[in-house]
């Protein structure tokens, strides 16, 4: 995938938008009672950013962002500030915060995960969202509890995590971590009013997440 391992600088998404976007096909039956049907395993992120930028500098940096991932052709990393933290917000990552699976003496690769859903809730109701983008550096590991200071490497571009050994059976696995959501710009166009000689007005730009 066409992807550029860079990240939208944080002062262009000031004052930006967004969510989590679900797709859901809802059929009522003649009885009134409904099928409900999804074909997304994931929810997806979108966002619309710029529509705050006044400073010509700015906007002219967005532009340059904007040239350089030419359009909606290349992906980038964009630091969601209401989700960028396998803890909650305002925390710190601790090396407990998200289960990445159980050892069994031979496995050595744990892919990040992210689990939404309400504590102690049944099977199939939490969501685990795969996190590729983690930030660099960020991630600390726990093995049944016991947090490890080496012994593994991280691949920050697909957010894989290998060790050294292979943690032995039935030994849970553990990490906490920051990321970066990879979104593509919607548009191939930018559009922005000259307003005075050092400001102006941009449009809203749209972001969506894709998929690694």
């Amino acid at each position: 995938m066409a992807f550029h391992e860079v990240r939208l600088p944080a002062r262009l998404a000031f004052g930006s938008t967004g969510g989590v976007e679900r797709r859901t096909a809802i059929v009522t039956l003649a009885s009134g009672f409904e099928r409900r049907n999804s074909p997304w395993a994931m929810g997806r992120r979108r966002y619309l950013i710029g529509a705050n930028l006044r400073s010509l500098a700015d906007m002219a940096e967005l532009t340059a962002f904007f040239e350089a991932r030419r359009g909606r052709l290349f992906g980038f990393r964009f630091r969601d500030f209401a989700d960028f933290a396998s803890c909650a917000p305002g925390g710190t990552p601790a090396a407990t915060d998200q289960p990445l699976g159980t050892g069994d003496g031979v496995r050595t690769v744990f892919p990040l995960m992210k689990a939404y859903g309400d504590p102690g809730s049944g099977p199939g109701q939490a969501v685990e969202r795969p996190i590729a983008k983690p930030v660099e550096g960020s991630v600390r590991l726990a093995v049944d509890g016991v947090e490890v200071s080496g012994g593994f490497s991280v691949d920050a571009t697909t957010g894989l995590v290998t060790l050294d050994v292979a943690p032995g059976g039935g030994a849970t696995v553990t990490a906490g971590f920051l990321f970066d959501t990879p979104v593509r710009f919607d548009a191939d166009r930018l559009e922005m009013t000259l307003e005075s000689f050092d400001a102006g007005r941009m449009a809203a730009v749209p972001l969506i997440e894709i998929r690694i």
